[in-house]
């Protein structure tokens, strides 16, 4: 079985930067277990698989090298970028996923900007596992919930010198999820950002668009704004730009061929 398969670069305009994503165009689902060790070898921290409908929609679903995915925007970027390469004509285009349908829209500016229309998880007060904050580095931060823990900080610097214990970091309990560190941006950046999962296997994830449905919500209610610009301070870095539009939310990027060939079962 040959079977197309795509390496981008989401959230960024340049190769080698923002977040590497498989995407495997399939004419129906493998079995989950292929779809797994497909993840585990291509060793990004998301490979979506893309299946066309008979409706002119499409069907999605995300592997982590470990798990299957609730929501993943990387990788959802990265499959609307590569119906564009191969000439796909309708937009927005309209995935079917086990987090109801997400539509995503070409961007007016850039053939290879995109809009993801995503769910809004605003988070909630929770009680804080005893391990979290020290597995972190952090003494003392409020901590809240969606499917994530969100951690907030004062000073952007603080998300950027973060330097978790990832071993310990895996033994708290976060479900599918796993542990968003963030605070004040800089400059013409609202907030900046950062994602530990190291119990689904992504010990840091570099350029996050899921996460986005918990900080967007987060931040403009603290700002008082709803269209807010993001940075994550992963080693390779992300850019987005979020919209806040009633309890959805709208994450705009860009994305980049790094790789086009066939992968052979």
């Amino acid at each position: 079985m040959a079977i197309p398969y795509y390496h981008v670069d989401a959230f960024t305009g340049e190769l080698f930067a923002g977040n590497p994503a498989g995407v495997c165009i399939l004419s129906a689902f493998l079995a989950d277990s292929v779809m797994r060790k497909i993840a585990a070898e291509n060793r990004h921290s998301e490979t979506a698989f893309v299946v066309p409908r008979a409706d002119g929609d499409f069907d999605l679903r995300w592997f982590t090298p470990v798990v299957e995915d609730d929501l993943c925007g990387h990788a959802t970027l990265a499959s609307a970028y590569v119906l564009a390469l191969r000439k796909h004509d309708v937009w927005p285009v309209r995935f079917h996923t086990c987090s109801g349908i997400l539509t995503v829209a070409r961007g007016e500016d850039s053939r290879d900007g995109f809009e993801m229309d995503f769910p809004a998880r605003p988070p909630q007060a929770c009680e804080t596992p005893a391990d979290l904050l020290p597995a972190l580095g952090l003494k003392a931060a409020p901590v809240m919930k969606s499917r994530d823990y969100l951690v907030v900080v004062d000073r952007a610097e603080q998300v950027r010198s973060l330097s978790p214990d990832f071993a310990a970091l895996a033994k708290v309990d976060v479900g599918i999820g796993g542990t968003i560190v963030t605070g004040p941006g800089e400059g013409d950046v609202d907030y900046v950002c950062r994602l530990f999962a190291p119990s689904v296997g992504i010990n840091e994830d570099p350029a996050t668009g899921s996460i986005h449905c918990t900080l967007a919500p987060y931040w403009a209610g603290r700002l008082g704004k709803n269209t807010l610009r993001a940075q994550q301070l992963s080693a390779r870095g992300g850019h987005m730009q979020c919209t806040i539009d009633g309890d959805r939310v709208k994450i705009a990027g860009r994305a980049r061929l790094y790789l086009h060939g066939t992968l052979e079962l």
